[in-house]
This record gives C-alpha cells, structure tokens and sequence, in this order.
C-alpha cells in the first residue's frame, strides 16, 4: 500500500491543478501559480497568474500514462502594479487580445526518486510552443489535521521558462528573458 502511495503521490505531482476528476479536485485556496523576473539586475519582480484550469488522465498502476493539460486565462497575470500589468498584457508581452491562454500538455511523466518527478510537455505562448520539462515534488500527502476523514495531496512544481523561446523579447536580456516558475498545488480527495 505504501509503494503505491508513493507512485500515486509522484503520478499526482504530474498535475498543477487537478487529479482524475472522480478521485480529487484542486482547492484552489491553496494553489498558486508563481513567477518572478529579473528587473534590470536591480531587483526581482514576482508575479501570479489567478485563473487556471488543469485535467489528466491519470492511472496509477501506469505512471507512464499520465497525461496533463494545464490551461492559465493570460489576461489574469498580476504582479501587483495595475500600469505593469497592462502593459505585460499589451503585444511587447503576452498579447492577451491575440493569445488570451497559455497551455501546459505533458507528453511524459517518469518518477525521479521516491517522491519526485519529471514532467515533459508542450507550453504555448504567444502561439509559439516549446517543449519544457518541470520538476515535481510530493511535500506531503495524509490527512488533513483539521478534518481527519479527509485526505490532501501537496506539491510544488518549479522550472525555468526561456520567454524569448515564444517571442516575448521585449526588453531582454536587460529585463530577465529565463523566468523562474513555482507552482504550489493541494488537491483533496473525494469521498467514495
């Protein structure tokens, strides 16, 4: 039981928002996606994106099978300045009015140790995709304190993101080109 824990945990890791949809679903209350960018090397500006949505199909006994597709609303960026924001929105950034989604869809999932994985996939940008790869990691998995019938799986998931590989350039390499990405997740199992 406890090895298949384990693989389960690790497949889990695989999705930044939800797991089998009879199974688990995100508590969004407690997942964040998280970037930061280098400003001119005088300081680091860190930004979120506050509407996404993730599906997988996810068999346990066939980790290998696992499959992602993570899809983040571009115009919901927010790095806490309203001017910084719109112009991160305009064409020299995301170009929302064009390219209004950004998309994760894993081709590979592989275990990296007891409670890591890879995940490989697509990200689209802009209308460019590139494939990247993201480390998973299990923080835990158990029930939860507070409700003890309840069991949450948490992660985090980090990487790096070459903006300039999707032709979002402006301002590069002077405003940082490769973005580190942390992505927080809780999900809840469902009863039955």
């Amino acid at each position: 039981m406890l090895i298949r824990s384990v693989l389960c945990a690790a497949a889990l890791s695989a999705a930044p928002l939800a797991v089998s949809a009879q199974d688990w679903v995100l508590d969004p209350s407690h997942t964040l996606v998280k970037f930061s960018v280098d400003h001119l090397g005088f300081s680091n500006v860190t930004g979120v994106f506050r509407e996404f949505e993730a599906d997988i199909a996810f068999d346990p006994d066939d980790i290998n099978a696992t499959q992602v597709t993570f899809v983040i609303e571009a115009d919901s960026v927010d790095t806490f300045w309203d001017a910084r924001d719109e112009h991160i929105r305009a064409e020299d950034f995301l170009d929302v009015a064009n390219h209004p989604q950004i998309t994760f869809v894993s081709t590979s999932v592989a275990l990296d140790g007891d409670a890591d994985a890879k995940i490989t996939g697509d990200l689209t940008i802009k209308g460019v995709t590139q494939e990247v790869t993201l480390d998973a990691a299990l923080n835990q998995i158990g029930a939860n304190p507070f409700v003890p019938d309840q069991e949450i799986a948490g992660f985090t998931l980090t990487g790096e993101i070459d903006r300039t590989a999707f032709g979002v350039d402006f301002g590069a390499p002077v405003i940082g080109a490769v973005l580190p990405v942390t992505i927080n997740v809780e999900l809840v199992k469902q009863p039955g």
